[in-house]
């Protein structure tokens, strides 16, 4: 690989870098100081064979490029979960490394005190980085960093979050790995040694532990009671849909603006008739249509990481832990459950957290029923079609109750999944004690927050220009092959001048529309005619697809004015002139369809890899398929009696 440097002096090359691995426990800071020291420039990857992400950034120094890797947080290096047996294996290469940063929170320096001794076993270069301090103090205990050091034979740097000169110091210590002391004699192993040997440190530091956090306590009365915690929970969730339709319409309305225009542009000024309408409708239509989406996801994301940096999503994992008990499943389930909110993948990777195989199983069958952030697009669609946008009780709006219903119903099933699939799998195994540790509550960090939005739109983005584009480039060869020539035309009656015409004939004569009426007899009792078909069997690829597929359908059929096409599905376009395909019951039983339908194909592939076998993600593409029709025509009648 070549790198140009243009006018610069040549710098050392990131090839060969100083690498250094962060290691420290949950909630200790490290990621807020992983993102404050490489910023956007960490890249995530996996490490070899497992899912557990893998994250890297460079650390410009006054000697050069540093390469830090952010390890996953673990208590300890007595593994018991794939995320310590990483780090683990990492320091055991030690070899690839120049040194460790070690990340301790001041408040909890006892138990930190315990992954030191095992970390300087690994006989590294190793600093310390305090983090803290400054909360240490306001809740009245102490420590002298200067005499840990002392006692520690280290380098240690306090380091509080958020202040420039703390992460500045950091920089300088990074600038020069090698120079960080090897620990002067090994630490001790045996347990009743660590125990002393800790107590000696803390007293030579000088330490006296906090106070209890009051305002967290006083917090935690209200948020963590049975009842109104809970309440409390369901309401900030019902708010947060509230807002994803409020704030992100507009903004979706000019993004949408902006593709009709690139549309017209492109329409305008190709002259070759049929590369103007792969340019428009394919490229621009297809991808345009659900990038409009955008706002909502990252709307989703941002809510999503302020719970978490606040420290109140570890307190709604305890919470649901009693209603998880009700499926047989734990509040480690519920972590896995609620990562599925994003996507069912990282949902699935994230069950390897739990002890038991039973457990794994259970939770990986119910993580696609939670609704995860592609189908977003296809709800927002279809709600906006179903309710118009003023309905609603004062300042509550039915679009967004309609939202957060759909996620309460994915939510309820996949508990029921779960618990049908505890019950067949069989019992067995003693349940583990799930403890989680609950962080004090804080501001959470602009930095962090905007860097996993970042990477929650990068990721939509690459999904977009990759797997949407692909579906979509072939689904417009589809809808307009077999190109049509001028004699079949005037055989069946058309003028081929006629453009709306012909347009409509090559459609209802497409390889597409030949596809949509052969599964007709599946999805008729549905509601669903031939052009849903097309989008159902293309939301296989991914389910956002389901939209751009609605979308060039609609542009196919009249190119000038492709959003008042697909209002016209909603009014008389059906099968029989006077028909409407997007009546209430069908778009209920679109929505119920996609509640349940596992379309999917990476979400297959990933159960596939975490199991061994092809015969889990077989079962479950089966029973959810089923689920959904079964769901779908019941909501089709039960709303089909209503209207």
């Amino acid at each position: 690989m070549t790198h140009h440097h243009h006018g610069a002096p040549a710098a050392p090359s990131v090839q060969d870098a100083a690498r250094v691995a962060l290691v420290g426990s949950p909630n200790a800071g490290k990621t807020t100081l992983f993102n404050g020291l490489t910023g956007l420039r960490a890249k995530t990857g996996n490490y070899p064979g497992v899912t557990v992400a893998r994250y890297e950034g460079v650390v410009e120094t006054t000697t050069g490029p540093v390469v830090v890797e952010d390890l996953p947080g673990t208590y300890s290096l007595d593994p018991i979960s794939p995320d310590e047996q990483i780090v683990a294996a990492v320091l055991e290469e030690a070899d690839e490394l120049s040194g460790v940063l070690l990340v301790v929170d001041a408040t909890n320096l006892r138990r930190g005190l315990g992954l030191v001794t095992q970390v300087l076993q690994a006989g590294l270069p190793t600093a310390v980085v305090l983090t803290f301090v400054d909360e240490l103090v306001r809740r009245g205990g102490r420590v002298d960093p200067e005499a840990l050091g002392r006692a520690l034979g280290l380098k240690v740097v306090p380091v509080v979050a958020g202040e420039r000169r703390g992460v500045e110091a950091l920089r300088e210590v990074l600038a020069d790995p090698s120079g960080w002391a090897k620990p002067p004699f090994p630490p001790p192993t045996e347990p009743e040694d660590v125990v002393s040997w800790s107590q000696s440190v803390l007293k030579s530091a000088h330490y006296s532990p906090p106070d209890p956090d009051s305002r967290t306590g006083k917090l935690d009365a209200v948020l963590l009671h049975p009842v109104l915690g809970s309440i409390i929970f369901f309401v900030t969730m019902f708010l947060f849909f509230q807002t994803i339709f409020a704030v992100a319409a507009p903004l979706q309305g000019w993004i949408e603006q902006g593709f009709a225009w690139l549309g017209e542009v492109a329409r305008a000024t190709i002259p070759v008739g049929w590369l103007a309408s792969f340019v428009a409708d394919a490229l621009i239509g297809g991808v345009g249509g659900v990038l409009v989406f955008l706002p909502q996801i990252s709307l989703l994301f941002v809510l999503i990481s302020l719970l978490e940096g606040s420290g109140y999503l570890s307190r709604a994992a305890y919470l649901m832990d009693r209603i998880m008990a009700t499926a047989g499943l734990e509040g480690r389930a519920f972590v896995a459950l609620l990562s599925s909110l994003a996507c069912a993948i990282p949902g699935i990777m994230a069950t390897r957290t739990l002890p038991s195989a039973k457990d794994r199983l259970a939770t990986m069958m119910a993580a696609p029923l939670m609704t995860c952030s592609a189908r977003l697009p296809v709800y927002v669609l279809m709600i906006g079609m179903l309710v118009p946008p003023e309905l609603g009780w004062g300042p509550f709006r039915a679009q967004g109750a309609i939202m957060f219903g759909l996620y309460l119903l994915g939510a309820a099933s996949a508990m029921t999944s779960a618990w049908f699939f505890k019950r067949i799998v069989g019992r067995s195994g003693v349940g583990l004690p799930f403890y989680m540790e609950m962080p004090s509550y804080r501001l959470p960090r602009l930095k962090t927050v905007a860097i996993s939005v970042w990477d929650a739109c990068k990721a939509f983005l690459r999904k977009v220009t990759s797997i949407i584009l692909l579906t979509t480039v072939v689904l417009w060869a589809l809808l307009n092959l077999p190109v049509r020539g001028t004699a079949e035309l005037v055989d069946a009656g058309i003028d081929p001048t006629d453009d709306v015409a012909v347009t409509a004939y090559t459609l209802d004569h497409s390889a597409a529309a030949w596809v949509g009426h052969a599964v007709e007899p599946v999805f008729e009792p549905l509601g669903f005619d031939w052009r849903v078909n097309i989008g159902v069997l293309s939301s296989l690829a991914a389910r956002e697809v389901f939209v751009s597929t609605l979308g060039q359908v609609a542009s196919a059929s009249d190119p000038e004015n492709p959003s008042a096409a697909l209002a016209g599905m909603t009014h008389d376009s059906g099968p029989h002139k006077g028909e409407k395909v997007f009546t209430p019951p069908t778009i209920a039983a679109l929505l119920v369809f996609f509640v349940y339908a596992l379309q999917c194909m990476s979400t297959l592939a990933v159960m596939r890899r975490e199991t061994g076998t092809w015969r889990w993600p077989a079962i479950a593409f089966t029973y959810l398929g089923v689920t959904a029709w079964v769901m779908a025509l019941l909501a089709h009648t039960v709303v089909g009696a209503l209207t």
